[in-house]
């Protein structure tokens, strides 16, 4: 086995080979917000901001700052989901989707800062206004055509959100966690996987080991964003979530999920456990099949509450 220090750069040569993998991304700059509007709702205040964190497009946000905030406080990135609600995007945190009740309450009960910005192709970013399919899909063959790939530019948003939100006076950078669900679980493991800034990686629903995938022929389940040229043959899905490794790493499935063949679930935990063992703390990975679908059960709620008490509130 390698050393920790060994194993700790040749994490930092394979992050590097992943950022490598996304396509021809913007300049990197500093990201810079305007507060649009405020609002004062149940136990947090809401500020609606426009972000510049690409130089392309404007990237509509909202950030979530509780009334018993204690600075500098701890935050989460909450990434929104796909499941066809083109036109909802960042308003999942205040609404929840059809598969998940709404985590603004939680996050303003327990202290939480929370930064959730529209992706490309969702909500205000949505090219058209009535066929948010026609957006994604047209919005994937032009970035195809000029070397950009739309899971890329998804992320690099994510990541300038990630600068933006460490920028900000009321977030303690030493606490920050990334949550979703769907499309939102796969773009938090990702950036955790890309920037060791994120602390605690939190994710439902959607740990798709790809060869298990494909086994079942699953590939239709997934949109079209979610594809990257050549990644398989760079990473399988267990080898990007190392890249997390010692950072603590909550993963809830449900065993009857086609977008995420338990199988695969289970090859994944399998890997990482021993690694969480050797270079970290065995009790901070913790991945799980429910007997559910697409969907957060109570019990899974009850878990992740623990954990943003464990591992932000109380670090």
């Amino acid at each position: 086995m390698p050393t920790s220090s060994e194993f700790a750069d040749r994490q930092k040569k394979r992050r590097e080979e992943l950022w490598s993998l996304l396509g021809d991304l913007p300049e990197k700059r500093t990201p810079t917000g305007q507060v649009v509007s405020t609002e004062q709702l149940d136990g947090y205040k809401l500020e609606h901001l426009i972000l510049d964190l690409n130089g392309v497009q404007p990237v509509p946000a909202l950030m979530l700052i509780p009334d018993n905030i204690k600075t500098p406080a701890p935050a989460m990135q909450y990434i929104h989901w796909h499941g066809g609600d083109y036109f909802v995007g960042k308003q999942e945190l205040l609404k929840g989707t059809r598969a998940m009740q709404a985590y603004a309450p939680v996050y303003a009960q327990k202290g939480i800062v929370a930064l959730a910005i529209d992706s490309w192709c969702f909500g205000e970013r949505a090219p058209y206004p009535t066929d948010g399919g026609r957006g994604e899909g047209d919005t994937f063959k032009e970035m195809i055509w000029k070397g950009q790939v739309l899971f890329g530019m998804m992320m690099f948003d994510e990541w300038q959100a990630l600068n933006y939100l460490c920028s900000r006076p009321e977030v303690d950078t030493k606490r920050i966690g990334s949550f979703g669900i769907s499309m939102g679980s796969t773009k938090s493991w990702w950036l955790a996987a890309l920037d060791e800034r994120i602390k605690v990686c939190i994710d439902l629903c959607c740990l798709t080991d790809y060869e298990a995938l494909l086994a079942e022929h699953g590939q239709y389940r997934h949109g079209i964003y979610y594809y990257v040229p050549s990644l398989l043959k760079h990473f399988q899905t267990h080898e990007i979530n190392e890249l997390i490794i010692p950072r603590p790493r909550l993963s809830l499935n449900g065993s009857k999920d086609g977008l995420t063949p338990p199988r695969g679930v289970e090859r994944v935990r399998d890997y990482l456990y021993p690694l969480y063992a050797q270079y970290g703390r065995p009790e901070d990975c913790r991945i799980e099949l429910f007997d559910c679908g697409h969907e957060e059960l109570p019990e899974m709620r009850a878990i992740i509450l623990e954990w943003l008490v464990k591992y932000l509130v109380n670090a």
